[in-house]
């Protein structure tokens, strides 16, 4: 069901218990903000958190960023009021934890359907279970879907792995599943948010496997996602480029073009005119 088609380079978590962080997010130059009420948010503050941020999705301008709500899980005493209250206050979209197949997506679809101000409300999925790993593909074609959130944190915990290339098998079946269905996949967050070369290497491997962006655990995480997930200027010029010569090509009647020695098919024009589109979605959103 992807309704959104902006950019997802930088998901940055804030804690829906914290009112300096909330209002500090307005400024950020973040495409998107998980108000979480779940990991970062302690048992004794789940209602106060809960009723915060209801009133402050109500009240607060976050511009063009995509507001997506992080609940707990219906198996806790603070799942089903969680999607009740902030529902009603119109996110785009829930992000539901430790999803493990499609039956738990359809179940969260059918009591956002009962909700009025969540008729535009789109679902978002926690990947951080191995079998919601191994289910991937049922629950990017459930109701409401959007977009993975990749939970390496806890996924690391159940399959009892160190290190990222543990996880690859993991991180790649959920970007096929999300891809199949047309959604946005979003990276696993980087841990050590003070080291910049760390966050850096990883969020390039991260788009070179296909990853639309990463989640953030803070604000100074943020340009460095967002330089690593966006288009490059020498890749813009090369999208341009191609564009035009497989355009001469065709007016010659010729079905490919080649450039600096390349082969330019149908399927690079189509690359090509994504990295320019998602430079243009990015303009906007920063314009």
């Amino acid at each position: 069901m992807q309704t959104y088609s902006g950019p997802c380079r930088s998901v940055l978590y804030i804690p829906g218990s914290k009112p300096r962080a909330l209002e500090k997010a307005q400024g950020l130059a973040v495409d998107a903000i998980i108000f979480d009420l779940e990991d970062a948010v302690s048992p004794d503050e789940k209602i106060a958190a809960r009723d915060l941020l209801a009133e402050t999705l109500k009240t607060a301008e976050y511009g063009p960023r995509r507001r997506i709500v992080r609940i707990n899980g219906f198996d806790t005493d603070w799942g089903a009021e969680d999607l009740k209250a902030v529902a009603a206050s119109g996110p785009d979209a829930v992000l539901l934890p430790k999803v493990d197949g499609g039956a738990d997506i359809a179940k969260l679809a059918e009591m956002l359907d009962a909700i009025p101000a969540a008729k535009d409300t789109t679902i978002w999925a926690m990947m951080e279970t191995p079998r919601g790993i191994l289910n991937a593909a049922e629950i990017a074609a459930a109701p409401r879907m959007e977009g993975f959130v990749l939970g390496t944190n806890d996924l690391a915990k159940d399959l009892r792995s160190t290190g990222r290339a543990a996880m690859m098998t993991s991180l790649q079946l959920c970007l096929l599943a999300a891809r199949a269905e047309g959604l946005i996949c979003v990276d696993g967050v980087y841990n050590a948010f003070k080291d910049d070369e760390g966050l850096r290497a990883e969020c390039a491997e991260g788009r070179d496997m296909g990853f639309d962006g990463k989640t953030l655990i803070h604000p100074a995480q943020i340009e460095i996602a967002n330089a690593a997930f966006g288009p490059s200027e020498e890749e813009l010029a090369l999208a341009r480029r191609q564009i035009a010569a497989f355009e001469e090509a065709k007016a010659a009647g010729q079905g490919v073009a080649v450039l600096d020695g390349k082969i330019v098919e149908n399927l690079h024009v189509a690359s090509a005119q994504r990295i320019l589109a998602q430079a243009e979605a990015i303009a906007r959103l920063e314009g």
